[in-house]
């Protein structure tokens, strides 16, 4: 397994950062506070490729793998951008799987945008959404409640579960008879969320063995890992910045260990967080069986990166950090919603 990138993926990670420079992501966190709509990148992502990140070449896309699609996500945040991919990369990822060329194309270039609406048990809760056949075909039934990337979304990628308890995928367009997408507002304002209703909405099913359903899901938890890793880093940096910067007592506030220690343990984390994605992107290729658990552990570790990063980097800021007008707060808000997605 290895533990440095390669230096295609470098490039890579270099062509984020340089696609999402180009855009004023704060301010438009910050517009979205005041009601403005949550800003959405998906024509930089178009223009850069990242739709078709994991679709197969015979679409145009770029067959790359989990780790390429994650360092995507953690570029975007790094600056707070919602691109869209967190819905889109998984449930694109689903259809690669079942092989189903319909719509291939057009989610691969962007024409199309989908979402993921996971509706699988968990082990703590029965599916949100239940799959039966009738004389019509396949119908869905069920609620699911914040929806990653799901306003807009022109196709949704449904998992659940059969009448017998087996797990299923199925395809539906947005617009679908049976189909209602209700917007949700958020904590933090970039997010792009809403339930999902679905009244024996029309489907068409996925071919796709039951064990291999769960693994958007998993992705998407990855993905979602990934997204507040970058998020962490952006806090670290600005951290140490200004530690560097503001001076008390005639010395550095960095040079002092109660600053020091808070900014290491900040870096400890991150880097155990990012030594997970590449567990997790090379369990993606390598070692499938492994990937659930290496998703959930990125989930796991970069989410906790982050809860202790955007609370100690307003502390390093002092009260200049707990001002509205200071960009910590906005990464804050980010850490909170990331965590009670992830069910924290």
């Amino acid at each position: 397994m290895r533990h440095a990138l390669t230096e295609e993926q470098t490039w890579l990670g270099d062509a984020v950062a340089g696609a999402l420079a180009r855009q004023d992501t704060l301010r438009a966190a910050r517009a979205a506070l005041d009601g403005a709509a949550p800003p959405s990148l998906w024509a930089t992502a178009i223009e850069a490729g990242w739709p078709g990140l994991l679709s197969g070449e015979e679409v145009d896309g770029a067959a790359l793998g989990a780790l390429e699609a994650m360092l995507v996500v953690e570029g975007c945040g790094r600056v707070l951008a919602d691109a869209r991919l967190l819905g889109h990369l998984p449930a694109t990822a689903l259809l690669e799987m079942a092989g189903d060329r319909a719509l291939r194309a057009d989610l691969a270039s962007g024409r199309c945008r989908a979402a993921l609406v996971d509706g699988m048990a968990d082990g703590r809760r029965p599916p949100a959404v239940v799959a039966r056949r009738d004389a019509g075909g396949l119908r869905l039934r069920g609620r699911v409640e914040w929806v990653l990337d799901a306003p807009g979304a022109g196709v949704l990628v449904v998992c659940g579960e059969d009448e017998d308890g087996v797990p299923m995928a199925a395809l539906l367009r947005a617009e679908s008879p049976g189909v209602g997408v209700e917007a949700r507002d958020a904590y933090d304002a970039t997010r792009s969320l809403a339930s999902v209703v679905l009244d024996d909405a029309p489907a068409e099913w996925l071919a796709l063995e039951p064990a291999r359903v769960a693994t958007a899901r998993h992705l998407q938890r990855a993905l979602l890992g990934a997204e507040s890793l970058g998020a962490a880093g952006a806090c670290l940096d600005r951290a140490c910045d200004h530690a560097r910067e503001r001076v008390a007592f005639g010395r550095a506030i960095g040079s002092y260990q109660a600053i020091k220690h808070k900014l290491v343990e900040m870096l400890r984390r991150i880097e155990n967080a990012r030594s997970l994605v590449f567990f997790a992107g090379w369990a993606w290729r390598s070692r499938p069986e492994e990937f659930a658990l290496a998703a959930n552990a990125v989930l796991v570790g970069a989410g906790d990166a982050l809860d202790l990063a955007s609370r100690e980097t307003i502390f390093v800021h002092g009260g200049l950090g707990a001002t509205w007008e200071h960009d910590c707060s906005l990464y804050y808000r980010r850490a909170e919603l990331s965590r009670r997605l992830a069910g924290g």
